[in-house]
């Protein structure tokens, strides 16, 4: 499939396109989404052939409290302005995979306003989880579920067939209107079996290559990656593990992880091609977390050559830094086109070893040495052999491929490939 052999690019609209932090709801719309055509051209000058985007319709605050499933939200422009955005990066070949937030709804959601308005006259009381004997700290006079105990967010009730078919027009609106190519389910992991069975049969239905990634931040992965459900999920557990294991200088950490989820005898989750990421929106930028940053295109090598499906977060090409523990504007900049760096032309070479590499997208994994800071492994996909060494240290490493003696330089990183 298309998403097997794609390179990602990930954007937070709202941030990178400076937006307001709060929605007004009665500005006119700002038509933002027309700026990140230039995006779209970066996008193409690095050799990146897919594109999530964040959170796009009209929401409270930061994208993630929705509004209005139907409805582009007014800072970043109208519905016509994205139509045109995705024909324009299909124009490029790149596929566009929305955010798809349907565990939850902002305080602003119709359906919500009716019950703060109606209490337990409300027609929509069975689309949320209500308690009318107790309150919030909004003094609405009831108690609601809210995402992680935030009163902001709101959590649907994904078991009332209404709820569903709500969504669930959404989404075909989505598809039949913008024409995009795939969904990033936000907290997949809280929304229930049956929600996600159906979810795929419709959207396959719709689209057979539709491509369904699900934000899951612990648990078994298999328990969503299956051919009723998931296509893929987002890797926590090896995004931990590729920086851990430099800054710690522990390269069996990674190992670990990798040998635990991929061994082609006994991975976890061999054949799945999960995604993979060093950095996102809910996390600090990978170069103020990594220590030594010497160690930095080394770790892209890296988490670009481990089975998954990479994806490269708006300003990592620039080795943009940033703390999440300090504000999310830390990490959602708003951020103009920059001059390529080295970091950027490495990255550039690794996008197009990973997206014309069969054995890259499509291969098996095998540990072959490891030590605290060095790690050699194979990808093998038919006749193909792809070697990747990585040294995180600051000694030459020696090590042999075939019978070929081969010397690493400090920090340094190949792919080999035979």
């Amino acid at each position: 499939m298309w998403f097997d052999e794609s390179v990602f690019y990930h954007i937070y609209p709202l941030g990178l396109c400076g937006a307001e932090t709060v929605n007004d709801f009665i500005s006119p719309p700002n038509s933002r989404l027309k700026g990140l055509n230039s995006w779209l051209n970066h996008m193409d000058n690095l050799g990146l052939n897919a594109l999530y985007i964040g959170p796009l319709f009209e929401s409270s605050s930061h994208g993630y409290d929705t509004k209005d499933y139907f409805m582009v939200d007014r800072r970043l422009g109208n519905n016509e302005d994205l139509k045109k955005f995705v024909e324009a990066a299909h124009q490029r070949n790149i596929k566009v995979v929305l955010d798809g937030v349907f565990n939850h709804v902002g305080r602003h959601f119709f359906a919500f306003e009716d019950v703060l308005l109606n209490k337990e006259k409300s027609r929509y009381c069975s689309w949320f989880k209500l308690n009318f004997n107790g309150n919030n700290h909004y003094n609405d006079g009831f108690c609601y579920e809210g995402w992680q105990g935030c009163d902001d967010i709101v959590k649907l009730n994904l078991k009332n067939p209404e709820v569903k078919e709500y969504l669930f027009s959404a989404i075909r609106y989505w598809i039949q209107e913008f024409d995009i190519d795939g969904i990033r389910l936000d907290s997949a992991h809280c929304l229930y079996k049956g929600f996600l069975k159906e979810l795929h049969k419709l959207t396959k239905g719709l689209k057979e290559d539709f491509w369904l990634m699900g934000e899951v931040v612990f648990g078994k992965y298999n328990r969503w990656v299956n051919s009723e459900m998931l296509d893929s999920v987002t890797n926590y557990e090896c995004y931990k593990g590729l920086y851990s294991s430099c800054n710690t200088y522990n390269m069996y950490e990674i190992a670990y992880s990798l040998d635990r989820q991929f061994d082609n005898e006994n991975g976890l989750y061999k054949g799945m091609n999960l995604y993979s990421f060093l950095e996102n929106h809910d996390v600090s930028r990978i170069a103020s977390v990594i220590k030594n940053p010497a160690q930095l295109k080394a770790l892209y090598t890296l988490m670009f050559t481990i089975p998954g499906i990479p994806s490269l977060y708006y300003g990592g090409e620039w080795g943009l830094e940033g703390w999440r523990e300090i504000s999310d504007k830390e990490v959602r900049p708003a951020l103009s086109l920059q001059e390529d760096v080295d970091l950027t032309l490495h990255l550039r070479y690794l996008i197009e070893r990973r997206r014309y590499s069969p054995a890259l997208a499509y291969g098996s994994y095998k540990t072959i040495e490891v030590s605290p800071d060095f790690l050699l492994f194979v990808r093998e996909y038919k006749d193909s052999h792809v070697y990747v060494a990585i040294n995180i240290g600051g000694d030459n490493k020696y090590f042999t491929i075939n019978g070929q003696n081969k010397q690493l330089y400090p920090y340094g990183s190949e792919i080999y490939f035979y």
